[in-house]
């Protein structure tokens, strides 16, 4: 038999595949002694599934409707409706995002419905885990079960002996399997490795399992490791931040079992809470018929859903030659071309003037549809005259001062009549069904000095 060298701590036994100063089980120092052991054949280690019978695809059952709900919404929403019970999933953010929070959290929600889980972490104690659960938790479930290892050998026999519904593995290139050493933890072979045998897990027929495993992620922020790893799994989620906001957004970049959707979380004290209504938070709420200059109102498409959100911008007098372009939220080479085309198009002249632009609740702004709405919050702070609360812009806006259609625009005239909105400013010709609302007027005009004027009775 093949032999191999560890680290085995001398006075609580666990074992490492590197020396350690510090045990991370008993916290002692200096207590890893190196020991060499006999490394079992990979057939005794491997779980096989046993062999399927081949079917006709018309007597396939699907299962749809199996999923554990978690009751967050937003994360059930980017699931597809809960997680699939024979599922496998894999989350990445940068550090501090929040993903092992939000794991607790589904831990927790999941157990409270009498599913049991199992949370296994090879970069945290289970002191450490306990102490965030006691902040964020208000009582510790008895159906989730915390693993401190490295060994996925060893979850594996924790698995076995728990039976759990769900598995968490945070995070995969921490791991080893005994099969695959000397190859260290991270290392394609034994990432793959790992992630293979946690599919056997969550793809048995008789007893599936979900199981949901962390990623570590580059600097490029994205997800470390072999491009294998996201195609062997059904879900990629994905944790935005920015450092300084208390904002997520949770990307499902893949998933087999619904549409790509995004969901929207905030960061706060009691853990990553779940924004179940992010028209209302991507807008400040105002008094009626309270209104503020530099703040215009959109309706964005994240996913199938559409979220009104409010774009501001403030405009100030320039002492220097080359004036302040500043786009928080947008990109800069944007912001300059939306003001070139208000100074040539709009009539506005904005060369001697500072611009900031930002959204409420710091939403990042990806497409089109948006335009329209930034040059019209840049024209009431130039003005220094707001817009009605109960108005919004979905346009895009051309280099010849034409509005241009936006997709799924009768979707955004939905949200905005649910939300109370009286009046909505869309391209000419949009082809939307005026008769299909009843309580929002749809004005269709064809350039933006149209809107300037319509909207400030020029």
């Amino acid at each position: 038999m093949k032999k191999k060298t560890l680290y085995r701590c001398s006075g609580c036994g666990f074992e490492s595949i590197k020396w350690l100063g510090k045990c991370p089980t008993c916290n002692s120092w200096n207590t890893l002694e190196e020991v060499v052991v006999e490394l079992k054949s990979m057939q005794t280690r491997v779980r096989q599934a046993s062999k399927k019978p081949i079917k006709k695809l018309l007597d396939v059952v699907s299962n749809k409707s199996d999923r554990i709900v978690t009751g967050i919404n937003e994360f059930d929403r980017v699931m597809g409706g809960g997680i699939v019970k024979d599922s496998i999933s894999i989350i990445t953010a940068r550090p501090g995002a929040g993903k092992s929070t939000l794991l607790l959290q589904i831990s927790d929600a999941i157990a409270q419905k009498g599913y049991k889980v199992i949370y296994a972490s090879g970069e945290e104690s289970d002191s450490q885990i306990k102490n965030r659960a006691d902040r964020i938790l208000d009582k510790i479930h008895e159906n989730i079960w915390v693993v401190q290892e490295t060994s996925l050998d060893n979850v594996l026999d924790a698995v076995e002996e728990v039976d759990p519904d769900m598995l968490i593995v945070d995070s995969i290139q921490t791991f080893t399997m005994e099969a695959s050493l000397p190859a260290r933890a991270g290392s394609p072979t034994q990432t793959m490795e790992c992630a293979n045998a946690l599919l056997q897990i969550a793809k048995t027929e008789k007893r599936p399992r979900a199981v949901i495993v962390v990623g570590q992620m580059t600097k490029n922020d994205e997800l470390a490791g072999l491009r294998a790893l996201e195609h062997l799994v059904d879900t990629v989620l994905i944790i935005e931040d920015d450092n300084d906001e208390e904002l997520r957004v949770l990307v499902s970049s893949k998933n087999r079992f619904g549409s790509i959707e995004n969901g929207f979380f905030q960061m706060c004290e009691k853990g990553v809470l779940s924004i179940d209504n992010p028209s209302e938070f991507f807008m400040t709420k105002r008094e009626e018929g309270e209104i503020v200059s530099g703040s215009a109102l959109t309706v964005i498409k994240e996913g199938t859903r559409a979220i009104i959100t409010e774009i501001e911008s403030l405009v100030s007098k320039s002492f220097t030659p080359y004036p302040t372009r500043i786009g928080e939220t947008l990109g800069k080479d944007k912001l300059n071309t939306l003001i070139s085309i208000l100074e040539q198009r709009g009539g506005i002249n904005l060369y001697d003037k500072n611009v900031i632009i930002k959204t409420t609740g710091g939403i990042k702004i990806r497409e089109q549809g948006i335009n329209l709405a930034v040059i019209m919050s840049i024209v009431s702070s130039v003005k220094q005259q707001g817009i009605e609360s109960n108005i919004a812009f979905i346009a895009d806006v051309g280099l010849t001062g034409e509005l241009k259609k936006v997709p799924s625009l009768e979707s955004r005239v939905k949200e905005l009549e649910r939300m109370g909105f009286k009046k909505v400013y869309v391209p000419k010709d949009s082809f939307i069904r005026e008769s299909s609302f009843k309580k929002i007027q749809v004005i269709e005009l064809k350039t933006l000095m149209n809107v300037i004027s319509h909207v400030y009775n020029h």
